[in-house]
């Protein structure tokens, strides 16, 4: 008769097994951060029982919390559906002046970022600012805002809006960057810090190089890519080098930017405020809209509507403390 103890050792192996199994799927927990970013203390507080809330109808308690700094926290939940807690937390902060993330806790912080600079970095047009030393600031002004809201191409309203200003001096783009062109609050800090870390930044705009060489100096960036004026030495033509960096250039910027690091979609970082932003932006492994207009806001990860710029790196999981200001 074959000896008893065979099948015995069998059992415990196969118990074993089983017990490492459970083991090995219960360690597998994906943790989901929800960042909430307010102006300050009292307002975070005020969201917070909203936020708990909608969080709750989508059927969530908070396994931990993470104070990142005065009016910004992390609520990390287990295994939850990030597009559905989004969706929760949206309808539930609708009326609070408070900014979000939702995203997977495990990668958010980025090692590119790919910035826009009108409107984003820094607070003006460049392009409505020149129009309005020619005295043409609220046409060309109108002009943008649609080509922005992405009711017409970007393409043609950039050209129509540089051939009126034919004729405009030089200087006048020195004055224009001295006196009209300011950063953001936060972008230095967004850009230092970033790099800092080790995350390559660069400056992609619809924009004019003159602007981007001088903003992406100031804040810090890596590298910048933007449009051309053409001039006659004296003057501008009227004209804009092609071909024209819009839209698909600033979705090929971010492509080629990660392809040269070797990185992932997963490990990149887009934001801007315009239509033409939209595609890098819905690239990025997070796409964020700031003060956008409604075609982008919809479509981005998140949106900063409140913040400043400093909003983007607590949504990396940054800490207040870890800012180089």
């Amino acid at each position: 008769m074959p000896a008893t103890p065979a099948p015995r050792k069998c059992a415990r192996r196969s118990a074993l097994a089983i017990r490492a199994a459970i083991g090995q799927s219960l360690a597998i927990v994906m943790q989901v951060a929800l960042t909430l970013v307010a102006a300050d203390l009292e307002a975070l507080q005020a969201a917070l029982p909203d936020a708990l809330e909608a969080a709750a109808m989508a059927g969530l308690t908070v396994a931990d919390t993470n104070i990142l700094g005065d009016g910004a926290a992390d609520l990390l939940f287990e295994n939850a559906d990030p597009a559905a807690l989004r969706a929760h937390i949206a309808r539930g902060l609708e009326r609070r002046a408070v900014d979000f993330c939702v995203q997977p806790a495990a990668g958010r912080r980025k090692r590119l970022l790919v910035a826009d600079m009108d409107s984003t970095i820094i607070g003006c047009e460049c392009l409505d600012e020149l129009a309005d030393f020619a005295g043409l600031k609220a046409p060309i002004a109108a002009i943008t805002e649609r080509a922005m809201a992405g009711e017409i191409p970007f393409e043609a309203a950039l050209i129509e809006r540089v051939g009126r200003l034919a004729g405009l001096p030089l200087d006048t783009l020195e004055r224009t960057f001295r006196e009209r062109v300011r950063l953001n609050p936060g972008a230095g800090a967004l850009v230092r810090t970033m790099r800092a870390h080790g995350a390559r930044c660069v400056l992609v705009s619809g924009g004019f190089d003159f602007f981007t060489d001088r903003v992406a100096a100031l804040a810090g960036f890596d590298a910048h890519r933007a449009n051309r004026l053409l001039d006659d030495g004296a003057r501008l033509t009227g004209a804009v080098a092609t071909p024209i960096l819009g839209r698909e250039a600033k979705l090929a910027a971010l492509g080629e930017e990660a392809a040269a690091l070797g990185l992932a979609a997963s490990e990149t970082v887009a934001i801007g405020d315009g239509a033409n932003d939209l595609a890098m932006i819905e690239a990025a492994g997070l796409g964020v809209a700031y003060r956008a207009k409604p075609l982008v806001a919809a479509r981005a990860d998140a949106r900063i509507d409140h913040a400043d710029l400093t909003a983007l790196l607590y949504f990396q999981g940054y800490g207040a403390d870890a800012f180089c200001r």
